[in-house]
Order: structure tokens, then C-alpha cells, then sequence
């Protein structure tokens, strides 16, 4: 089996845990209250997960593959060295970091930071131009999740006040 099924293949898994979990288990905890709204904490992760496992299921069943036969731009994992795994593993870590300092250091400042640092590692070096569109980003996204769907968000380091 090729190297992009067996990425679709755990991609598959995961959704499913995922899915399991938006499905089952984070609605069991929901006031009485919340069950009447229209949209719950759980619809956004109940579209992703169901997402996930519908493009999953393309690739691993192979239905994007044109009947051309083998491309060169598909993945060949006897190549992997060639590849920039140097960017991918730096934003994995960056999506690790930002896992791990969303509660001290706040959403804003987290945000923010892992935004700078993965366009960075993308290659982006117009960096007051990257400042500003993470800066943006991260307050748009700060107050639909605050604001609009109702969900709290510590916005600043937890050692602050609450301010905001």
C-alpha cells in the first residue's frame, strides 16, 4: 500500500476517535440549557470529524487517482529525506507549543505567536506584513469563538486579571 493511503488510513482512525468523542461523549456533560440551542460545542468538531472521514475514504480508496498510472509528484517513502520534513516537524512542535501555552500565556498572545512562526517556517519574510494579518486573525478568530458562539476563551495569560 502506498505511503498516502496508509496517512489516510490513520487520518480515518483518528476522525473516528474524534468523531466518537464530538458524538458521545462531549454532549453527555451539557447543561440542560445548552441542549436547546441551535448549535452546541460539539457541531464544529461533528463537521470536521465527518469531513475528515469522508476525504479520508477518497484517498484511501483511491478515487482522486487519475488512470494514468504512477505521477511523479506522488509521495515515495524510500524519499522521504528529499522531502522538507525539517518544515513539517518545526510545525508540528509549533502546534504542540501552542497546545501547551494556550492556557498561560492566553489565546491572543498563543495565537498570535504560532501564527508568526508558522509562516515564518512556511517562508514568509514580510514580517510586518505577517504581524499584522496574525494580529488580525487572531482577534477575528478570539471573537467569533468569544463572542458569537458564546465560548470562553481566557484571552490573556492567566498570571493577568481578567480584563477582557
Amino acid at each position: 500500500m502506498a505511503l498516502d493511503r496508509w496517512i489516510a488510513l490513520v487520518f480515518l482512525i483518528l476522525c473516528l476517535v474524534y468523531g466518537y468523542t464530538a458524538f458521545f461523549v462531549m454532549d453527555a456533560g451539557l447543561p440542560p440549557f445548552m441542549q436547546r440551542n441551535p448549535i452546541w460545542p460539539s457541531s464544529f468538531p461533528k463537521i470536521l470529524a465527518c469531513l475528515g472521514v469522508v476525504v479520508s475514504l477518497v484517498v484511501l480508496l483511491g478515487f482522486e487517482k487519475s488512470d494514468k498510472g504512477h505521477v511523479a509528484s506522488d509521495i515515495n517513502y524510500r524519499r522521504l529525506h528529499e522531502y522538507k520534513l525539517g518544515q513539517a516537524l518545526t510545525l508540528i512542535g509549533a502546534m504542540v507549543a501552542y497546545a501547551l501555552l494556550l492556557r498561560p500565556i492566553g489565546f491572543l498572545a498563543a495565537t498570535f505567536l504560532f501564527l508568526v512562526v508558522g509562516g515564518l517556517t512556511l517562508g514568509e519574510r514580510r514580517y510586518v506584513l505577517l504581524a499584522a494579518i496574525a494580529a488580525f486573525a487572531t482577534g477575528v478568530v478570539w471573537y467569533l469563538v468569544q463572542q458569537v458562539l458564546g465560548i470562553f476563551l481566557s484571552p490573556l495569560p492567566s498570571f493577568l486579571p481578567h480584563i477582557l
